[in-house]
């Protein structure tokens, strides 16, 4: 059974810059071709300002030693005070 003529076209419109298949054709490759040294750069230099953000922070957090942090009890600690009191609040 062959499909009609109509189930045969393409859903998609072609556009003159891809081949039958898909792939670029010469004029998109000569169309992005100015553009191409222009975006690797700035390809490069984002990917450079992303990476030295990220190492700047990994080393502002080792030198920092938290010690203003405060820290939540511990759970034994907590079941320990609550042992001895009358508050029934908390579970062991």
């Amino acid at each position: 059974m062959y499909p009609t003529r109509r189930l045969a076209m393409p859903i998609i419109k072609r556009s003159s810059y891809y081949n039958p298949d898909y792939r670029q054709g010469q004029s998109l490759i000569r169309a992005r071709s100015p553009y191409l040294v222009k975006n690797a750069l700035t390809g490069v230099a984002l990917m450079g300002f992303v990476i030295s953000i990220y190492v700047y922070t990994i080393k502002a957090i080792k030198s920092d030693d938290f010690a203003e942090a405060a820290l939540p009890p511990k759970k034994e600690d907590i079941l320990r005070d609550t042992k001895g009191s009358s508050n029934t609040g908390l579970r062991p």
